[in-house]
C-alpha cells in the first residue's frame, strides 16, 4: 500500500465507505422527493411553453402567409379595378369626344342650312325688290309714253276712257 501523508491512497477505509454510500443515498431519496419532481415538473412546463410559442410561432406564420397571399390577391383585384376604371374612363372620353363632335357637326349642318335659308330668302327678297322697281319703272315709263301718245291722238284719247270705264265696272 502506498500512504501519502499518512493516508492509504488505493484502499479506502470499508466504513468511510459505508458512510459515504448511506449519506448519499439518504442525500438522492430526500433530493427526489424535495427537489427533483418540481424540477421535473419546471424543466416539463417549460417543454410546454417551449413547444406552445413553437405551435403560435407556426401559426402565426401561417397567417402571415395567408395575410399576404390576400394582400396579393387584393392588389391583383385592385389593379384590375383600375384597369377597368381606366377602360371606362378612356371610352367615356371617347364618347364624349365622340358626342362633342356629332354635336358640333350638327350645329355646322344647322348654321350652314340656316345660312342657305337666309341666302335664299335675300336672294328672293332682292328679286322681288328687284321685279318691283322693275315693274314701277315700267309703268313709269309707259305712263310717259302714254300721256305723251295719248295727248296727241284723239283715238288713244278714247281707248283710255274705255278702258277707265272698264276698270269702273269691275
Amino acid at each position: 500500500m502506498v500512504f501519502l501523508a499518512g493516508f492509504p491512497v488505493m484502499m479506502p477505509d470499508p466504513g468511510l465507505l459505508f458512510w459515504t454510500t448511506f449519506i448519499f443515498l439518504l442525500f438522492w431519496f430526500i433530493m427526489s422527493r424535495v427537489a427533483f419532481k418540481p424540477i421535473a415538473n419546471s424543466l416539463k412546463e417549460r417543454e410546454t411553453d417551449i413547444q406552445n410559442a413553437l405551435d403560435e410561432a407556426k401559426k402565426a406564420r401561417q397567417e402571415m402567409a395567408n395575410l399576404q397571399a390576400e394582400n396579393e390577391k387584393l392588389l391583383a383585384q385592385a389593379r384590375e379595378e383600375r384597369t377597368a376604371i381606366l377602360k371606362e374612363a378612356k371610352e367615356a372620353k371617347e364618347e364624349i369626344i365622340a358626342e362633342a363632335k356629332e354635336r358640333a357637326n350638327a350645329e355646322y349642318k344647322r348654321r350652314v342650312e340656316s345660312a342657305m335659308q337666309d341666302i335664299e330668302n335675300q336672294k328672293l327678297a332682292a328679286m322681288v325688290d328687284l321685279k318691283n322697281q322693275t315693274g314701277k319703272l315700267a309703268i313709269e315709263v309707259a305712263e310717259k309714253i302714254l300721256r305723251k301718245e295719248l295727248t296727241n291722238n284723239p283715238d288713244q284719247v278714247a281707248f283710255a276712257k274705255s278702258l277707265v270705264d272698264q276698270i269702273k265696272l269691275n
